[in-house]
């Protein structure tokens, strides 16, 4: 083979790397992101969307992303390392979530505390104690396991119907409705097992505290 054989040779298969490039570029960079973004915007709008939720036709957040909820008449999902992601801001500025801790910006995780790491120990006697304070009628060994554990993402909207029935005393004292009131507020955002048989029930705690906020006359 000469060198302009050689060179030909060379740069025909360089156009080739590069038109294959470009097209799958194209195809998997541009069209198929569209054409699913445009297909999932017609067949499952609301999900496309974020799932959002509104509230008198403003959105308050997404049904598959928890929030951290400060008031004692409002029900508490599970511990956050990000406190889902809620801060406030000082006059110069600065942010911090709501325990005082800087805002670390926007994430989702866990701290991935090993069960021998003290700081775990720390993390979950102080959330025992927050929780016993605020629900004086609960056992300590009565609190159930995912109040007191966070998730992988720690953006979890759910927990269990357990989790939320033991809040409910404390919370009928706090908000003035009755426990029967709350009982149904809960069914109402009970959420069943995948197809009748995968997974557990869960309770949706922003939809809990929607109904809550509407049964009290704040939204």
């Amino acid at each position: 083979m000469n060198e302009a054989t050689h060179k030909n040779a060379f740069f025909h298969g360089l156009r080739q790397s590069l038109t294959v490039t470009l097209i799958l570029l194209l195809l998997c960079g541009f069209v198929f992101p569209v054409l699913l973004s445009g297909i999932s915007a017609v067949l499952f709008p609301s999900q496309a969307n974020g799932s959002l939720v509104y509230s008198y036709g403003q959105a308050v957040g997404s049904a598959h992303v928890g929030q951290e909820f400060t008031k004692p008449y409002f029900m508490k999902g599970r511990p956050s390392a990000y406190h889902y992601n809620t801060y406030y801001q000082d006059e110069q500025g600065n942010r911090y979530y709501s325990d005082g801790t800087p805002f670390a910006g926007i994430g989702s995780g866990s701290n991935n505390y090993a069960p021998s790491n003290p700081a775990l120990t720390q993390r979950v006697e102080a959330d025992i104690e927050a929780f016993l304070e605020a629900n004086p009628d609960v056992k300590r060994e009565d609190i159930p396991a995912d109040l007191m554990t966070a998730s992988g993402s720690g953006l979890d909207p759910h927990i269990t119907p357990a989790a939320a029935r033991i809040q409910i005393p404390a919370l009928a004292a706090a908000s003035g409705l009755s426990e029967e009131e709350l009982e149904q507020i809960v069914e109402d955002n009970t959420e069943g097992k995948l197809l009748g048989i995968f997974g557990e029930e869960t309770v949706n705690v922003l939809g809990v505290n929607l109904d809550i906020a509407k049964a009290m006359g704040l939204a």
